[in-house]
């Protein structure tokens, strides 16, 4: 009997990594008493927590040792390891706190979700003529910003009113110079028509002054001189001129009453109002500019654990204020641990003082009881949302027989016309509802595809949207990855996906085709799972319902998005693309030739009649429309 080696020798067994207070207390020894930032880590290099430290030495040691709530205790017990960023001033260490805690998203941090731009209405001056308009983004254009207003919608209620009440233009300055005759705009007393000269320079600029007056909230003086001159105007018989100006009095009005709360002392603050309940907390904002209410947005940031007030507002107004200029004044409902801190930053954000308010009484105390009010019942709302769609959750995955409630669902839809502007559209849905900021449309690029090919379409975008997530999240920890696919289509669109699937090596999500009945009606629908006999769900099942209101939605943003590229598209006129045409050029050529078709069939000659169009544009515009085919 010989003894049997083995040529490779038995692995040494692992040792788990070490975690939690002795990693911390390993720290210690080589921290200084610096201001910066920290990072706690897991055994797996993930980011568990972000924190700034006035004295990182002090701040850390406090880690070191028991007697946390079961949140930190529990993150503590995860940590495998620490790094850390030293800062000049312990202002620099909550601006980086912050920045990073949006960027890395950590588990035990308060993260605000919804972080999006407000819009403002913009008073361009780029133009002897401004135009009045809605602005979102970055502030580089020449004017004067008011804002920011809640939402779109309440920008576009103002602009509304605005135009009755001053009778500013809002079309482009392309469309201004290429007016010949006052637009509809003019016929029904939105605008003055400076583009055709019905009104002088000087009257405009007046009207400017006025709107820009009541923006930064001199309203009364202006009501008050437009009563003047209606009186003035009916004493002189101008009765159509006073009608006029009524009429302006009246849209004045309406703007301020449609804002509801306008208080009298506050003339530019954000009142934040928090309510905490069951683990979850909404922030309701109010913008106040110009002793105006401008609207007020609700916020939902993600906690993990029982989080204290004070925590969760002053990390909201850490990252709600990092892309955003704060205003003079913030009139909370709860008070932060480093109010004078929060203070000194943003202030040398917005380049002048920022003052942190928690009233106790008065009129500030009022307004922040109202944000608190309705942070409180959108909360609610927001909670049996939330249980209703968890209900149905768990209908889909009992119909379509899933391991679990799906927390990711994506709906494909494609939108053409006989093939032309074809467009893609995925929608995304989940636990909260629809996840609209997930929304993805796709410009069909297949030169080689068959007009009308909705089987090559779908191929074109779920190639497109997979190998883009495999890049992006090929291990599947970001959230990502749906858990159901839906399908609009039978059976032969379902296995033409899971085909495309297969050859990304995608062969674990599930997917559901929702193909209409004989009759083709609403709650006829059948369901197609890949290898399986159709099914259907009962007409009065909620999850009927559900999907036939996921199918709904998908068809309406890829329906919308096709009408969007169309209407690009046949708005698009070649001559926009011409080198040294403008618009004055791109006019006398139209009324020269009548079209951009017969301005392509030009020759030189007939290009260089036309008044404005030298020899040398002649050239460029005959070697652009021949170079073109």
């Amino acid at each position: 009997m010989t003894e049997q080696h083995s040529d490779t020798a038995p692995e040494p067994e692992r040792k788990a990594p070490r975690t939690g207070y002795g990693v911390i207390q390993d720290y210690l020894k080589t921290l200084d008493n610096s201001p910066g930032v920290y990072r706690m880590l897991d055994s797996e290099s993930r980011v568990l927590y972000v924190g700034k430290a006035r004295n990182l030495r002090a701040r850390v040691s406090n880690y070191s040792r028991p007697g946390h709530s079961p949140r930190i205790e529990k993150m503590i017990s995860l940590t495998a390891s620490m790094m850390f960023l030293t800062t000049r001033t312990e202002t620099e260490a909550l601006l980086l706190e912050q920045n990073l805690i949006k960027h890395l998203k950590p588990k035990y941090n308060v993260l605000l979700r919804d972080d999006k731009s407000f819009p403002n209405i913009l008073v361009a001056k780029d133009h002897a003529f401004p135009q009045i308009k809605k602005h979102r983004g970055t502030r580089r254009e020449k004017g004067s910003y008011f804002g920011p207003f809640a939402s779109a919608g309440a920008v576009n209620r103002t602009l509304n009113q605005l135009q009755k009440a001053f009778l500013l233009r809002n079309c482009s300055n392309a469309m201004f110079e290429s007016r010949t005759r006052p637009c509809l705009q003019y016929q029904i007393k939105r605008c003055t028509a400076p583009c055709t000269g019905e009104i002088s320079a000087e009257d405009y600029a007046a009207s400017v002054r006025d709107a820009e007056r009541f923006l930064s909230g001199r309203s009364t003086k202006i009501q008050e001189e437009l009563a003047e001159q209606m009186a003035e105007a009916s004493e002189a018989m101008e009765f159509e001129r006073a009608a006029a100006l009524r009429d302006r009095i009246k849209a004045l009005t309406q703007v301020q009453t449609s804002q509801g709360i306008n208080p009298r002392g506050v003339a530019e603050a954000d009142v934040i109002g928090l309510h905490i309940d069951s683990g979850q907390a909404c922030v309701q904002v109010f913008f106040i500019r110009a002793n105006q209410n401008w609207g007020n947005q609700d916020f939902y940031p993600r906690l993990s654990g029982d989080v204290a007030a004070a925590e969760v507002m002053e990390a909201f107004l850490g990252q709600f204020y990092d892309n955003k200029e704060p205003p003079r004044q913030l009139i909370l409902s709860d008070e932060i641990e480093n109010c004078d801190l929060m203070e000194q930053a943003l202030s040398e954000k917005a380049g002048r003082k920022v003052e942190i308010l928690v009233p106790q009484r008065g009129e500030k105390t009022e307004l922040v009881a109202g944000a608190v009010r309705n942070a409180r019942e959108s909360l609610a709302r927001r909670m049996a949302e939330s249980a209703t769609q968890a209900k149905l959750l768990r209908g889909v995955a009992d119909a379509f027989g899933l391991e679990g409630p799906p927390q990711r669902i994506e709906v494909y839809d494609n939108s053409h016309i006989q093939g032309s502007h074809a467009v893609g559209a995925m929608i995304v849905s989940g636990p909260e509802g629809f996840m609209k900021n997930a929304y993805r449309k796709f410009n069909i690029k297949g030169d080689e595809l068959t007009p009308g090919d909705d089987f090559g379409m779908m191929k074109e975008v779920l190639n497109r949207r997979f190998s883009r997530l495999l890049k992006e999240d090929p291990d599947k920890e970001k959230g990502l990855w749906p858990d159901l696919l839906l399908i609009d289509g039978g059976a032969g669109q379902v296995s033409a996906v899971a085909e495309i699937m297969a050859e990304h090596g995608v062969d674990d999500i599930p997917m559901v085709g929702v193909a209409k009945g004989v009759d083709r009606d609403h709650g006829k629908e059948e369901f197609h799972r890949l290898g399986e006999r159709p099914f259907a769900l009962q007409r009065n099942d909620p999850v009927l319902y559900f999907v036939q209101r996921l199918r709904d939605e998908a068809h309406r943003f890829a329906i919308g998005t096709h009408r969007a590229k169309r209407a690009k598209a046949m708005g698009a006129n070649p001559l926009d693309e011409v080198p040294g045409v403008g618009a004055a050029r791109k006019r006398a050529l139209l009324a020269h030739f009548g079209s951009a078709k017969a301005v392509s069939r030009a020759n030189l000659a007939d290009l260089t009649a036309v008044e404005g169009v030298s020899a040398a544009l002649a050239q460029r515009i005959y070697d652009f429309f021949h170079t073109q085919g």
